[in-house]
């Protein structure tokens, strides 16, 4: 469990780094804990390693006073579960996540969340997916894929990414590389 936990801690530290995260900000994160745990995905939610791994997350993401969207698992659509005060113009849908139904980390953060709420969808600014859960359709436009030092967490692997506003004005434009 310290291992998941230490690398954890790298790859988001890591990814808010790279990603520019700050303050109102929001990280997409999915989390299979069967995968992390050596199962195949859907097949061992495990609600210890849930809480563990939101409550790592979440500490980290609360300190840059940023805004965790933990996705749900399939069963859900891939609902997010946030805080109410991260949205804006989204609309709350009625659902509570189960381990069943949501999964083990959705779960958690649905209990560890001062305030949840669930939405359908969100634009967020940055992700972290743990266990191949598909969180693209909750990043911003244009994704950029982010290669961190840890390639895995426990047995799952991750991919990350940041976003970046759209390109647009063709061969005349002027871009702002600051924000790329």
């Amino acid at each position: 469990m310290d291992k998941i936990i230490s690398d954890l801690k790298i790859a988001i530290t890591e990814l808010c780094d790279i990603a520019n995260v700050e303050a109102g900000d929001i990280v997409v994160v999915g989390c299979s804990t069967s995968e992390v745990t050596g199962g195949k995905i859907g097949k061992n939610s495990n609600v210890e390693y849930g809480e563990i791994i939101f409550n790592t997350i979440n500490e980290i993401l609360t300190a840059k006073g940023a805004f965790l969207a933990a996705q749900c698992c399939e069963h859900l659509n891939r609902a997010i579960i946030i805080e109410k005060d991260a949205i804006t113009t989204e609309e709350i849908v009625n659902v509570v996540p189960q381990i069943k139904a949501g999964g083990s980390f959705a779960t958690a953060a649905y209990k560890g969340f001062k305030n949840p709420v669930a939405i359908e969808n969100i634009k967020a600014d940055a992700g972290l997916d743990i266990g191949l859960t598909l969180i693209g359709m909750h990043l911003k436009n244009v994704a950029v894929p982010v290669r961190l030092s840890v390639s895995k967490i426990g047995d799952a692997v991750i991919a990350a990414a940041k976003t970046r506003p759209k390109f647009i004005g063709g061969v005349r434009a002027v871009y702002d590389d600051s924000i790329i």
